[in-house]
Protein backbone atom coordinates (compact mmCIF):
# COMPACT_ATOMS: atom_id res chain seq x y z
CA UNK A 1 0.00 0.00 0.00
CA UNK A 2 1.44 3.30 -1.11
CA UNK A 3 1.89 6.07 1.69
CA UNK A 4 -0.48 8.66 0.70
CA UNK A 5 2.00 11.49 1.16
CA UNK A 6 3.48 10.11 -2.40
CA UNK A 7 0.11 11.00 -4.09
CA UNK A 8 -1.50 13.86 -2.20
CA UNK A 9 -1.97 16.62 -4.51
CA UNK A 10 -2.83 19.02 -2.11
CA UNK A 11 -4.85 19.32 1.63
CA UNK A 12 -8.12 20.75 0.49
CA UNK A 13 -9.67 21.05 3.37
CA UNK A 14 -7.94 20.56 7.06
CA UNK A 15 -9.38 19.14 9.92
CA UNK A 16 -9.87 22.03 11.96
CA UNK A 17 -12.03 23.67 8.70
CA UNK A 18 -13.89 20.29 8.58
CA UNK A 19 -14.65 20.04 12.32
CA UNK A 20 -15.61 24.00 12.06
CA UNK A 21 -17.87 23.77 9.36
CA UNK A 22 -19.58 20.31 10.89
CA UNK A 23 -20.26 22.44 14.30
CA UNK A 24 -22.27 24.76 12.17
CA UNK A 25 -23.74 22.38 10.44
CA UNK A 26 -24.97 20.32 13.53
CA UNK A 27 -26.38 23.80 15.10
CA UNK A 28 -28.43 24.70 11.92
CA UNK A 29 -29.66 21.35 12.00
CA UNK A 30 -30.58 21.58 15.75
CA UNK A 31 -32.12 24.95 15.37
CA UNK A 32 -34.04 23.77 12.11
CA UNK A 33 -35.40 20.73 14.21
CA UNK A 34 -35.57 21.91 17.65
CA UNK A 35 -39.42 21.11 17.59
CA UNK A 36 -38.76 17.41 15.85
CA UNK A 37 -38.94 14.21 18.33
CA UNK A 38 -38.88 11.91 15.21
CA UNK A 39 -35.91 13.12 13.70
CA UNK A 40 -33.69 10.51 12.13
CA UNK A 41 -30.17 10.63 10.19
CA UNK A 42 -29.51 7.95 7.83
CA UNK A 43 -26.09 7.52 7.13
CA UNK A 44 -24.81 6.25 3.50
CA UNK A 45 -22.24 3.89 4.09
CA UNK A 46 -19.31 3.69 3.81
CA UNK A 47 -18.21 7.00 3.25
CA UNK A 48 -20.60 9.03 5.17
CA UNK A 49 -19.58 7.08 8.46
CA UNK A 50 -16.95 9.68 9.90
CA UNK A 51 -18.97 12.83 8.98
CA UNK A 52 -21.89 11.29 10.68
CA UNK A 53 -20.22 10.39 13.96
CA UNK A 54 -19.18 14.21 14.19
CA UNK A 55 -22.24 15.74 12.88
CA UNK A 56 -23.98 13.78 15.56
CA UNK A 57 -22.60 15.22 18.52
CA UNK A 58 -22.96 18.39 17.12
CA UNK A 59 -26.69 18.06 17.22
CA UNK A 60 -27.75 19.23 20.42
CA UNK A 61 -31.42 17.82 19.84
CA UNK A 62 -32.60 14.05 20.61
CA UNK A 63 -32.14 11.90 17.29
CA UNK A 64 -31.63 8.61 16.10
CA UNK A 65 -29.36 7.09 13.67
CA UNK A 66 -29.57 4.44 10.92
CA UNK A 67 -27.58 3.26 7.88
CA UNK A 68 -27.79 2.19 4.42
CA UNK A 69 -25.58 1.19 1.82
CA UNK A 70 -25.39 1.74 -1.91
CA UNK A 71 -23.11 0.93 -4.75
CA UNK A 72 -23.00 2.91 -8.27
CA UNK A 73 -19.27 2.88 -8.50
CA UNK A 74 -17.79 -0.61 -8.83
CA UNK A 75 -14.23 -1.83 -7.37
CA UNK A 76 -11.78 0.83 -8.96
CA UNK A 77 -14.59 2.93 -10.31
CA UNK A 78 -13.59 6.68 -10.46
CA UNK A 79 -16.80 7.52 -11.97
CA UNK A 80 -20.59 6.82 -11.42
CA UNK A 81 -21.79 4.57 -13.36
CA UNK A 82 -25.00 5.50 -13.04
CA UNK A 83 -27.04 2.16 -12.15
CA UNK A 84 -27.72 2.60 -8.15
CA UNK A 85 -28.04 -0.58 -6.21
CA UNK A 86 -29.16 -0.84 -2.66
CA UNK A 87 -27.00 -3.15 -0.97
CA UNK A 88 -28.36 -2.54 2.92
CA UNK A 89 -31.83 -0.85 3.27
CA UNK A 90 -32.94 0.57 6.30
CA UNK A 91 -33.75 -1.53 8.96
CA UNK A 92 -36.52 1.14 10.38
CA UNK A 93 -39.87 2.48 9.45
CA UNK A 94 -39.51 6.32 8.37
CA UNK A 95 -42.99 6.52 8.25
CA UNK A 96 -43.97 10.03 10.07
CA UNK A 97 -40.41 10.90 10.43
CA UNK A 98 -38.38 13.41 10.11
CA UNK A 99 -35.45 11.92 7.55
CA UNK A 100 -32.00 13.71 6.90
CA UNK A 101 -29.88 11.72 4.61
CA UNK A 102 -26.18 11.85 5.66
CA UNK A 103 -23.93 12.00 2.27
CA UNK A 104 -20.26 11.99 2.29
CA UNK A 105 -19.65 13.40 -1.14
CA UNK A 106 -22.32 14.16 -4.16
CA UNK A 107 -20.85 13.75 -7.75
CA UNK A 108 -23.32 13.37 -10.43
CA UNK A 109 -26.68 13.45 -8.53
CA UNK A 110 -27.84 9.56 -10.00
CA UNK A 111 -27.18 7.76 -6.15
CA UNK A 112 -28.75 10.41 -3.92
CA UNK A 113 -31.43 11.28 -6.07
CA UNK A 114 -32.11 7.07 -6.01
CA UNK A 115 -32.07 7.55 -2.89
CA UNK A 116 -34.18 10.18 -2.31
CA UNK A 117 -37.05 8.76 -4.53
CA UNK A 118 -37.20 5.41 -3.01
CA UNK A 119 -37.14 6.64 0.54
CA UNK A 120 -39.87 9.13 -0.18
CA UNK A 121 -42.47 6.84 -1.13
CA UNK A 122 -42.08 5.22 2.45
CA UNK A 123 -43.72 8.76 3.62
CA UNK A 124 -41.17 10.34 5.87
CA UNK A 125 -42.40 13.50 7.57
CA UNK A 126 -39.81 15.39 5.47
CA UNK A 127 -36.90 14.04 4.05
CA UNK A 128 -33.62 15.85 3.12
CA UNK A 129 -30.03 15.65 2.32
CA UNK A 130 -27.01 17.08 4.37
CA UNK A 131 -23.10 16.19 2.08
CA UNK A 132 -20.00 17.03 3.69
CA UNK A 133 -18.90 17.70 -0.23
CA UNK A 134 -20.94 19.09 -3.37
CA UNK A 135 -19.56 18.78 -6.64
CA UNK A 136 -22.20 21.30 -8.22
CA UNK A 137 -20.09 21.22 -11.65
CA UNK A 138 -20.50 17.74 -12.10
CA UNK A 139 -24.14 17.04 -11.62
CA UNK A 140 -26.18 15.48 -14.35
CA UNK A 141 -29.39 14.85 -11.91
CA UNK A 142 -30.50 17.69 -10.39
CA UNK A 143 -30.82 17.12 -6.55
CA UNK A 144 -32.15 19.64 -3.46
CA UNK A 145 -29.21 19.66 -0.83
CA UNK A 146 -30.43 21.45 2.25
CA UNK A 147 -27.09 21.16 4.37
CA UNK A 148 -23.72 21.81 2.29
CA UNK A 149 -20.14 21.57 4.27
CA UNK A 150 -18.61 22.69 1.25
CA UNK A 151 -18.80 22.71 -2.36
CA UNK A 152 -15.84 21.80 -4.17
CA UNK A 153 -14.23 21.51 -7.17
CA UNK A 154 -14.23 18.66 -9.81
CA UNK A 155 -11.33 17.08 -8.11
CA UNK A 156 -10.40 13.20 -6.87
CA UNK A 157 -10.27 13.55 -3.27
CA UNK A 158 -10.32 11.17 -0.63
CA UNK A 159 -9.99 11.06 3.41
CA UNK A 160 -12.26 12.09 5.78
CA UNK A 161 -14.36 8.71 5.16
CA UNK A 162 -13.80 9.32 1.26
CA UNK A 163 -11.85 6.22 0.20
CA UNK A 164 -9.09 5.49 -2.48
CA UNK A 165 -9.84 1.68 -3.50
CA UNK A 166 -10.96 1.44 0.03
CA UNK A 167 -8.15 2.39 1.82
CA UNK A 168 -7.48 6.56 3.49
CA UNK A 169 -10.73 7.07 4.64
CA UNK A 170 -8.90 7.22 8.10
CA UNK A 171 -7.31 10.37 7.54
CA UNK A 172 -8.76 13.50 9.71
CA UNK A 173 -8.40 16.18 5.91
CA UNK A 174 -9.83 16.11 2.81
CA UNK A 175 -6.86 15.33 0.41
CA UNK A 176 -6.54 15.68 -3.31
CA UNK A 177 -5.33 12.99 -5.33
CA UNK A 178 -2.26 13.39 -8.10
CA UNK A 179 -3.87 10.37 -10.27
CA UNK A 180 -0.23 10.37 -12.29
CA UNK A 181 1.61 9.34 -8.71
CA UNK A 182 -1.13 7.28 -7.42
CA UNK A 183 -0.72 3.38 -8.13
CA UNK A 184 -3.47 1.41 -7.64
CA UNK A 185 -2.87 -1.35 -5.16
Amino acid sequence: MQDYHEFLAEILIPEDKLQSRIAELGKQISIDYADSNKLILVCILRGGVLFLTDLMRKISIPHAIEFMAVSSYGVGGRESSGRVRITLDLGVDIRDRDVIIVEDIIDSGHTIAAVLDMLSTRKPASLCVCTLLDKVDRREVPVAVKYTGFSIENKFVFGYGLDIDDYYRNLPFIGVVDLNKYQAG
